[in-house]
């Protein structure tokens, strides 16, 4: 078991190199409009082939057999900079509508954040005036210790644990 995983059977190398023959002569051998391109017409494509060879010097002279670039060609400069403005028009109204809902996304937040604001400030508040009745209620407690613990002192009472009494 263990030597079949170092070197497969013999078998199985041979039905990979039939099946790999087999796949390279059906490559090869296969009808040749599927395969091999050999034509340009014979292509389908949403485009005619370009009949003209542009040099770099002159890349207008391939543009005035092109019925689309040619209309645009013959625009004045008047009505491509009326479709330029219009255009920065349109991009300048997307964006400030984007601009508008992020201020109206960033408000609704401030208003949230303010309203839990609001809240945690009352919660100190009442937490700070819980505080300051239970510190006045420990200063009165403690002052009624000391005034029985001296009552207790007079009638003999001896304290057996030495302790320091704050007021």
């Amino acid at each position: 078991m263990r030597a079949w995983r170092i070197h497969p059977p013999h078998g199985v190398l041979k039905w990979v190199f039939v099946w790999m023959s087999f796949c390279f002569i059906v490559f090869k051998v296969g009808p040749p409009s599927q395969w091999r391109l050999k034509d340009a017409t014979t292509l389908h494509s949403p485009c005619p082939p370009c009949e003209c060879f542009c040099s770099l010097a002159d890349p207008l002279e391939c543009s005035k057999d092109d019925p689309a670039m040619s209309e645009e060609m013959q625009k004045d400069v008047v009505t491509m900079l009326s479709e330029e403005m219009s255009l920065q028009k349109i991009v300048a109204n997307e964006s400030m509508e984007h601009a508008r809902r992020l201020v109206m996304d960033a408000r609704k937040s401030i208003s949230h954040y303010q309203e839990e604001a609001v809240k945690c400030n009352l919660a100190v508040e009442t937490c700070e005036e819980a505080r300051e009745r239970a510190e006045a209620e420990l200063i009165q407690e403690r002052r009624l210790t000391a005034l029985w613990e001296s009552r207790a002192r007079e009638y003999g009472w001896k304290d057996t644990k030495k302790r320091t009494t704050r007021l």
